[in-house]
């Protein structure tokens, strides 16, 4: 969700013989390092064929010595925009929604500009502005207890004037996934977390993955805390309202569910065949994410440094930070830190730093098992 400082991925060595031929002692070496940045590092490597293996390193609270649990749950951030597109392209194979039509066809009167398409709001080039923009996040005491409805969001972001003409490049919005949620409950009758959890949640079995209800601000399951920098102090953060990051950024989920969920994704069992294709026909993004990436419907490809790609999406939120996904051969990996990279580092370039450190492990972890 809220942007990190992104740097370059030195990632070139990172498929070396050690990765290769010890590739568990390996990630356990990179949470362990991930841990000196962040009070916590959680991750899971899920083979094709399902088999699961989890890792954690540092502490689950500040300047205490309490293990990390293993697939503790953490707040997923923007990994919601995937599951919303999920749900979404499920409506589109259902023929209740269309891609390349208008927003307005479904959503009268919600956003300025009649020629924004459904698919422009899933691959971020509506040019709509973002409303996290212009919520005061960065005073976040004042708001982490403040419960938005989605309109709400939107009207903040209609009070902006665009970023760019309809389909002209890749701009990315948290108001888009606002509206792809507003249209999935006008088209289905039903809220968007009842669609997420019926659709997708329960389908796949995922044990610690749930929309938060209506003024929910805790973790409900075993959790490392999560912090942020409050008034320049690492605060614990962990209960917050995530109401204004709603279907682009509220779930709670793990990294074992992650790697489930991507996995069943890229395998076609969310969505037909036609429908992932759509989802991943990319465009650039530009720099506005990080080196090697490129965006589709919901998702996000990844240029691995051993060849080929992954796909996933990541998410960040205050107080944590996932990256990770699924290898075209089945393989998947996801990574949790519970803070944001800056929480902890004195410096933008040493935030930046322990940023490129997470998109490493990832390209580690994926490239380590042949």
């Amino acid at each position: 969700m809220k942007k990190t400082l992104v740097g370059v991925l030195a990632a070139a060595m990172l498929c070396s013989g050690t990765a290769m031929a010890t590739p568990a002692g390996q990630v356990q070496k990179q949470l362990d390092g991930l841990a000196k940045e962040f009070p916590a590092a959680l991750a899971t490597t899920t083979d094709a064929h399902g088999r699961a293996t989890a890792y954690t390193a540092g502490t689950a609270e500040l300047n205490k010595r309490v293990p990390v649990p293993k697939n503790g749950q953490v707040r997923a951030g923007s990994n919601t925009k995937a599951f919303v597109a999920v749900v979404i392209m499920q409506l589109v194979a259902e023929g209740k929604v269309e891609l390349d039509v208008p927003v307005t066809r479904y959503l009268p009167g919600a956003i300025k500009d009649d020629r924004i398409t459904v698919r422009q709001l899933l691959n971020h080039t509506s040019g709509l502005a973002n409303y996290t923009g212009f919520l005061g996040l960065e005073k976040f005491e004042d708001v982490r207890h403040r419960y938005f409805e989605p309109y709400e969001l939107l009207a903040v972001a209609n009070q902006q004037p665009p970023t760019h003409q309809p389909g002209e490049k890749f701009k990315y919005s948290n108001t888009n996934y606002v509206l792809l949620g507003l249209i999935a409950q006008k088209v289905t009758g039903r809220p968007i977390a009842e669609n997420v959890d019926q659709r997708i949640v329960q389908k796949l079995k995922l044990k610690d993955t749930y929309w938060p209800g209506q003024g929910e601000q805790g973790i409900r399951g075993k959790h490392a805390k999560g912090y942020d920098r409050v008034k320049g102090v690492p605060t614990d953060v962990t209960e917050m309202d995530p109401s204004w990051g709603w279907a682009a950024g509220q779930i709670v989920s793990s990294t074992k569910d992650l790697n489930t969920f991507y996995q069943a994704l890229l395998k076609g069992d969310l969505v037909p065949a036609a429908q992932l294709t759509e989802m991943q026909k990319t465009v650039d993004t530009a720099g506005e994410m990080w080196p090697g990436s490129a965006y589709g419907l919901g998702i996000a490809s990844t240029t691995l440094s051993c060849g080929g790609k992954y796909w996933g999406h990541g998410g960040d939120i205050h107080g944590y930070e996932t990256r990770g996904g699924v290898t075209e051969k089945g393989r998947a990996f996801s990574i949790a830190v519970t803070a944001l990279p800056g929480t902890f580092q004195d410096t933008p370039e040493k935030g930046a730093k322990a940023h490129d450190q997470i998109l490493a492990t990832v390209d580690s972890a994926l490239c380590g098992a042949k």
